[in-house]
């Protein structure tokens, strides 16, 4: 894989992600003088943590459509933002959940730094439609495959994260409508996601994360 592909996400990806050297190249010249986000510095971010380190993995649909918003975390906004719907009603579910108040970051840092993996199913959103899940699915199906294989607990939100529940241990998925104002209220609200990995975590003699 070419090295400039290399420094952007850490070593231990490039077996998963150096089938898909040539796509992620088309993908990124497709990309180049056009609108898309997240930045493409940040493409990649959720990556950024060691393969190994990752213990559950929740999927998105695509990046946030407002400018300045997509971090390269699926759902998570930098802390200066106003927060979107969808991260609202996460949060929402967060308190309705696990009985807390106090909330994480925006930036959702507190998750990923527990090895949560926030990762989008088309990890680009371009206005124009240019590039879009067609160009991304290989990619991020090949991603889900290798946590599969690794007992990685799966948060699916959304039909088209629900569309890797196969990738996983049944008993070790979690998947329910996306948290958008549009569906949320058709299964995402009440889905008790948080509980459940950590029930999952403790059935498994697994460390719980601190949500």
């Amino acid at each position: 894989m070419d090295d400039s592909l290399l420094v952007r996400f850490d070593h231990s990806w490039a077996e998963v992600l150096s089938p898909f050297a040539t796509q992620i190249e088309f993908i990124e010249s497709s990309l180049e003088g056009r609108i898309s986000y997240p930045p493409s510095d940040f493409v990649f971010r959720a990556l950024t943590a060691p393969l190994e380190s990752i213990r559950v993995v929740i999927f998105g649909q695509d990046p946030y459509p407002t400018p300045g918003n997509a971090t390269g975390f699926a759902f998570a906004v930098p802390n200066e933002s106003k927060v979107p719907a969808s991260l609202r009603n996460i949060f929402k579910e967060f308190q309705d959940d696990l009985g807390l108040v106090a909330l994480p970051s925006t930036d959702l840092s507190q998750w990923s730094n527990q090895g949560v993996l926030l990762l989008n199913r088309a990890l680009t959103y371009s206005p124009d439609g240019q590039i879009s899940l067609t160009q991304w699915a290989p990619i991020t199906n090949a991603i889900a495959a290798e946590l599969g294989r690794r007992d990685v607990v799966a948060i699916l939100w959304g039909n088209d994260a629900r569309s890797l529940k196969n990738y996983f241990r049944d008993d070790w998925v979690i998947e329910s409508a996306h948290p958008s104002p549009l569906s949320a209220y058709r299964g995402f609200f009440g889905s008790k996601p948080f509980s459940r990995v950590n029930r999952i975590l403790i059935q498994n003699s697994l460390p719980i994360i601190d949500w």
